[in-house]
């Protein structure tokens, strides 16, 4: 056996190791508030005398797994791209357990910073923060006719016919039942994915775009993905949700829905207005606070308090505090567009391929290109519609390089007349 082969089976299995060390973690089930907490909260609302949720949360304590998982850290070759993988990948996951063995306090926060981020971080490639790209986007909603926006939202789809729409869809992409659509009356968020099975939320009202979207970002990313990375016969870690990945994952989510034609202007202002309440948050803002700022914002009382919750499970909601996941979003789409533009620009659009093979970051794809090429992780099964269109893509992301050189701030209307 050569060295390198003989390095390869010693990355195989830590990363096996790995992932029955992680397989109790489930970050976003053990900070979830169960439905009653919104229902007990409107109530409250509509009397005039709301009041700050109270949630408790489960602490099974991961001291065990912390202790496996930074032996598995230390055991990792450094030197070697995937033994680099597995120990950030670990690193990743020993943070996990240290911002969940603090749930409901204070300290929640300063792991959940250090694995998401916050909104005052720079975007990739400008000395602009997420912030100020969440104010740009809100700013462009707000300017916008507002009529004109609603009227695709006057169409609603039931849950239970949603379902069945995106049960035939998703057969006929991954075949029979491979992935279930259910409709969940436990579920405070409007959709969740898993590998096999996404659930919508009951007794809600879906429109053209939210089914758009479902498919683009939930079931043709995140489900894709799981699915691909479990048939990984090397990296089996590849089928998981590490915190690493998440910014990147949820980056590609939405640049699939903006590729798509599924990303709407008011879809972008409801992720913006998530970082300006983490920032606000995380600035002394509690609960309530909050909620009005939601309200204020045009969204609905369930909305709203989706959009709370979202903020400040797992942490305390008096102020001061909050769950800074939704961060990612916007950083991991300009993220995400800004690699797809790089590959283009370098000739590498096989990686934006192989980003799909497995939930990975834009780092990973990059440091792995070997292991891709030696067979050691296996191409994509599934690719969604979109990316297998190359010359589609390539088309999009030239123009896209190209117009960013144009100086808006330098054209008159007049100049537009007269080029046409």
């Amino acid at each position: 056996m050569s060295a390198e082969s003989s390095t390869l089976a010693r990355c195989t299995e830590l990363d096996r190791r790995l992932v029955a060390a992680v397989k109790g973690i489930r970050v976003l089930g053990m900070v979830s508030w169960p439905a009653r907490v919104q229902s007990a909260f409107l109530a409250q609302w509509h009397k005039g005398n709301p009041r700050l949720p109270s949630i408790d949360y489960a602490r099974p304590g991961f001291a065990q797994a912390r202790a496996e998982i930074e032996a598995i850290h230390a055991a990792a070759d450094a030197t070697h791209p995937v033994g680099d993988y597995i120990r950030r990948s670990a690193d990743s996951w020993r943070t996990a357990t240290l911002m969940l063995d603090a749930v409901g306090d204070a300290e929640f926060t300063r792991h959940s910073i250090d694995l998401y981020g916050r909104p005052g971080s720079r975007v990739p490639g400008s000395e602009l923060s997420n912030t100020d790209a969440a104010r740009h986007f809100i700013s462009l909603a707000d300017e916008l006719d507002h009529e004109v926006l609603a009227r695709e939202a006057d169409y609603c789809i039931p849950a239970d016919v949603l379902r069945e729409e995106l049960q035939g869809q998703l057969d006929s992409f991954f075949g029979r039942e491979v992935v279930r659509v259910e409709v969940d009356d436990q579920l405070i968020s409007k959709a969740a994915a898993g590998a096999t099975r996404i659930r919508l939320r009951s007794a809600t009202c879906f429109s053209e775009h939210d089914r758009s979207q479902l498919l683009e970002h939930e079931a043709f990313v995140h489900t894709l993905t799981a699915l691909n990375g479990r048939r990984q016969p090397q990296l089996a870690s590849l089928a998981l949700s590490s915190p690493r990945i998440t910014a990147t994952q949820e980056g590609l989510a939405v640049f699939a829905e903006l590729m798509t034609g599924s990303l709407d202007i008011e879809r972008i202002k409801r992720i913006s207005l998530r970082i300006l309440a983490i920032d606000m948050a995380l600035n002394g803002a509690n609960f309530i606070e909050v909620f009005r700022y939601f309200l204020d914002a045009g969204q609905t009382e369930a909305d709203s308090f989706s959009s709370t919750q979202r903020v400040f499970r797992g942490s305390p909601v008096e102020g001061g505090s909050a769950f800074t996941k939704d961060v990612v979003y916007l950083h991991g789409l300009l993220s995400v567009h800004t690699f797809f533009r790089w590959a283009l620009k370098h000739q590498k659009l096989n990686l934006c391929r192989n980003l799909f093979a497995g939930k990975m970051s834009l780092h990973d794809v990059v440091a792995l290109e070997a292991q891709f090429d030696s067979g050691y992780i296996n191409a994509p099964n599934w690719l969604p519609r979109w990316i297998r269109h190359a010359n589609g893509l390539a088309a999009m992301l030239a123009f896209s390089l190209f117009a960013n050189r144009i100086r808006l701030d330098r054209i008159e209307a007049e100049d537009l007349v007269l080029a046409v």
